[in-house]
């Protein structure tokens, strides 16, 4: 009773939902990419050899052969897994030495690693607020932030994107109604490659008794002092504040490992380390992670033309698209967006630079807001100018051919949000 018939065949819904998402533009496939070997900075793609402008390896170390051969020492020592959650068995050596040094890099008491830092942001949010408690979030906040702010079963109020006199008018109308008050917020946005307002959210956290986490995923390792990231220097006042700031950050993208990390109050990791479910109940990181992840942060330290470089080749690239009649986001990242507008535009250009050379991604709802999709550049340290240049004189082209207006970047509507509901509670 309840089964289905014998013989009767059940079409499976997502059939007809690819399909849908087919005809918006909105469906997704995987690249079957391959390194170049005799270029870093490039990749193959259906036997082309293409400028890689799609990678968060903003430092290029992700193929640097030391954080292989520190991999490979890692491995050695301590295995291909950690074999179990750190609680149980996998706190290795590797992973101790460096919470360590992710505490000192960001000026913190104590530090976390998780798998992923999706996984340390689910773990963040939902440890740190919960029912009875209000969470302000930023309209365009990466999206572990908004499933943390949901697993939390706090109350969600969302403020306009990097607006933080709305944050600041929420507070004051409703943290009355609740026991404690969590803001979230990316300091650079993925998408947009803005920074949010950090100095007036850790200004209203004080005045609001509250807390602020910072998800530094696009920072650490390209900005402020020694690549520490911006929530450091932006949110000094709140050094010795009864624990408010707390650091989130991944060792994946500039880094060029794999894991992220919360940083914050020696008395802030042991909570996690008892409430984070991510932590709690997820496999530890695997030695070589760990190991590659200590070898970037000394070559940070070592190697500053790394950060250098990228950010004047991301400068470089925002003059040259001025040039060409293409206004970009103003901002001080190595992301560059270019919105286009329409998913399906998005796409076709993304194969048309990809059939002149450039691997530059289309990003399209719910990555970004509807309407908003575009073409995310993202630099590293590996291109040079003529990557850069030939790059901006083709997307010029094509602007002129479409006739696509250049009078000004293309927001998203104010108040329009990737949180997938209303902004408001």
């Amino acid at each position: 009773m309840g089964c289905v018939t014998a013989g009767v065949r059940m079409r499976p819904f997502w059939l007809d939902e690819l399909a849908g998402l087919r005809q918006s533009g909105h469906l997704r496939k995987r690249k079957a990419l391959k390194p170049d070997p005799g270029n870093p900075a490039r990749v193959f793609w259906h036997g082309h050899s293409l400028v890689l402008f799609a990678s968060n390896d903003y430092l290029g170390l992700s193929r640097d052969p030391r954080l292989a051969q520190a991999a490979i020492e890692a491995l050695r020592r301590d295995g291909a897994g950690a074999g179990a959650s750190p609680l149980v068995s996998g706190w290795l050596p590797q992973l101790r030495a460096l919470e360590r040094e992710l505490a000192c890099l960001k000026g913190t008491g104590g530090a976390l690693v998780f798998s992923s830092g999706f996984a340390a942001n689910l773990a963040a949010v939902a440890s740190l607020a919960g029912p009875g408690d209000l969470i302000l979030s930023d309209a365009l906040n990466h999206a572990s932030l908004i499933d943390g702010c949901r697993l939390s079963r706090a109350s969600v109020i969302v403020y306009r994107h990097g607006d933080a006199s709305h944050a600041l008018e929420l507070a004051a109308k409703h943290r009355s109604e609740y026991r404690r008050l969590l803001v979230v917020t990316d300091s650079i946005f993925s998408m947009e490659g803005d920074t949010a307002p950090l100095a007036e959210l850790a200004d209203l956290v004080l005045q609001h008794d509250g807390r602020l986490l910072v998800d530094e995923a696009h920072a650490t390792g390209v900005l402020g002092e020694g690549g520490s990231g911006l929530a450091r220097a932006l949110c000094a006042k709140l050094a010795g504040q009864n624990n408010r700031l707390v650091q989130m950050g991944t060792l994946s993208k500039a880094l060029g490992s794999q894991g992220g990390y919360v940083a914050g109050s020696p008395g802030m990791v042991r909570w996690l380390v008892n409430r984070g479910r991510s932590y709690l109940f997820s496999t530890a990181l695997a030695p070589a992670c760990a190991g590659a992840a200590r070898a970037a942060l000394r070559l940070l330290a070592s190697e500053p033309w790394r950060r250098d470089k990228v950010l004047g080749l991301a400068t470089r690239l925002r003059q040259r698209l001025a040039d060409e009649g293409i206004a970009t986001v103003p901002g001080q990242a190595a992301i560059v967006p270019i919105v286009v507008g329409d998913a399906s535009r998005a796409v076709a250009w993304s194969h048309e630079l990809a059939t002149a050379g450039f691997l530059v991604p289309a990003i399209r709802p719910p990555s970004v807001p509807q309407g908003a999709s575009r073409l995310r550049v993202s630099l590293t340290a590996l291109l040079d100018n003529g990557d850069v240049d030939g790059l901006a004189l083709e997307l010029g082209r094509m602007y002129r051919r479409d006739g696509l207006a250049t009078d000004g970047f293309a927001e998203p509507e104010r108040g329009k949000s990737i949180h997938g509901d209303s902004p408001t509670r």
